[in-house]
């Protein structure tokens, strides 16, 4: 067995987010450097993470790692958030106001023609786009294409408590949404959410159910505190991680274990098992399991806050039938762009919910830490570029947004200058410049101290 897999699975998702985040940040830096140098633009540093106290320049300045390549010194910063290409002549997170007092020389940035200096900016998300595509392509080359079937959740599909309110029950099959069918469980609560649905069709017993999907229910489904999912197959309940330090643990649970009962009664889903934990709060509690095909008995408290401290495995293949669509090279290339496209898509209807009354910031923001839960504490390959793909459309989107200090900012100048034929002067650059990193250094801490709020909190 690998190393990776003996670690923790905090470890391995530490592990993952740092390696999916370094490779995109040098490369977002690379498209930047690519496009100055094939501008002949000098650029004097290229560095991963920031070898300054971001964005205070001339704050705690060293490198962990620096080597110095004809005009550009290469190196690692030890502020682990981020990177940068400093580039002549050009205002941006290093506020170099020295060099910009001087004449401008013709290797300069500022010496470049508007045209080239938008490509120079835009690099960066050019990169990071043609990175998820690749990604996706390699993906879809190699293992192609996994998916349930809506209708082979043979067991039905398992509520959280805002589904229930809408009328939904544990075990109803989903049939339509808004009156058209959704071929992909997966696909369900994109369906809700983005796509806005106003009904969610059912099957219970064999019967046509109509629910209306009520105002507010995307809020609350945004809103929740990432226990269970608004909807998800019903799957039988077999113990993927236990927390460290958890009841769970203390009880002994282990990775693997089937739960058939609980308290003497017999049980298969999740969901049943959570009804029998909270009606049990604070109580003492013993808990079936199959373990390599013997049966053992666990027993604990439930603490009063009903959270043992461990997830179930989710991995559909293991109990349903699911399809795999196999593409040659050439179909590959079409799904990956495609695939792109539709999660650009998403990602930006995600970005206008944010914006909206229908979330609060407070529960859906996140820093971090948030990053790193999406990744499996069991490295999957297929798993991980996907989620690096996925990371790499976000950093194109945000860099992409109209704040100065960000890729943005600095395009909607240049298109200003592009449409009037009057270039912003160095010193609204500048002003504008410290504004945007103050802001994104504090929406940073924000985000970061919400995750840090969350930990303690639970």
């Amino acid at each position: 067995m690998s190393n990776i897999l003996l670690m923790s699975g905090t470890a391995v998702k530490v592990i993952q987010l740092f390696a999916a985040l370094s490779l995109l940040i040098a490369l977002h830096e690379g498209g930047h450097f690519f496009f100055a140098r094939l501008f002949k633009t000098r650029v004097e540093k290229f560095y991963l993470f920031f070898d300054f106290l971001f964005p205070f320049s001339g704050v705690l300045n060293f490198s962990l790692f620096k080597k110095k390549k004809g005009d550009t010194e290469y190196g690692i910063g030890w502020f682990p958030l981020g990177g940068y290409v400093k580039i002549a002549g050009m205002v941006d997170e290093s506020m170099d106001k020295e060099q910009l007092a001087r004449p401008p020389e013709p290797w300069e940035y500022r010496s470049k023609k508007p045209y080239q200096r938008l490509f120079i900016m835009l690099g960066g998300i050019i990169v990071n786009v043609l990175v998820a595509i690749i990604l996706y392509v390699a993906v879809f080359a190699i293992y192609g294409e996994e998916y349930l079937p809506t209708q082979n959740a043979t067991n039905g599909y398992a509520m959280d408590s805002t589904a229930k309110v809408l009328g939904l029950r544990n075990g109803d099959m989903i049939v339509s949404i808004d009156g058209k069918p959704e071929p992909r469980a997966e696909g369900i609560i994109s369906d809700v959410v983005f796509g806005q649905a106003k009904t969610i069709e059912v099957s219970r017993n064999g019967e046509p159910i109509k629910i209306a999907v009520k105002e507010g229910t995307v809020r609350s489904i945004l809103n929740s505190e990432k226990g269970s999912p608004f909807i998800m197959p019903r799957i039988p309940l077999v113990v993927d991680e236990v927390v460290k330090g958890s009841e769970a643990q203390k009880m002994g649970l282990l990775h693997g274990d089937s739960v058939i009962a609980v308290n003497g009664m017999p049980i298969r889903f999740y969901d049943e098992f959570d009804s029998v934990k909270r009606a049990n709060a604070g109580q003492q509690i013993a808990i079936t399991v199959v373990r390599s095909n013997k049966i053992a008995e666990l027993k604990g408290r439930v603490p009063q806050d009903k959270q043992l401290g461990f997830k179930q495995s989710v991995e559909l293949n293991r109990f349903f039938k699911t399809d795999v669509i196999k593409y040659n090279p050439v179909q590959a290339v079409g799904r990956g762009l495609h695939f792109t496209y539709e999660k650009f898509k998403m990602y930006l209807s995600n970005f206008k919910l944010m914006a909206s009354k229908e979330v609060d910031l407070n529960k859906s923001m996140g820093g971090i830490i948030s990053f790193g839960k999406i990744f499996p504490s069991e490295f999957d390959m297929r798993e991980f570029l996907m989620l690096t793909a996925f990371i790499s459309i976000i950093l194109a989107f945000m860099n992409l947004l109209p704040i100065p200090g960000l890729d943005g900012g600095y395009v909607i100048f240049l298109l200003f200058e592009m449409i009037t034929g009057k270039a912003v002067s160095e010193k609204v650059m500048e002003r504008a410049t410290t504004i945007g990193l103050v802001l994104l250094l504090t929406l940073m801490v924000y985000a970061n101290g919400l995750d840090i709020f969350r930990l303690f909190k639970h």
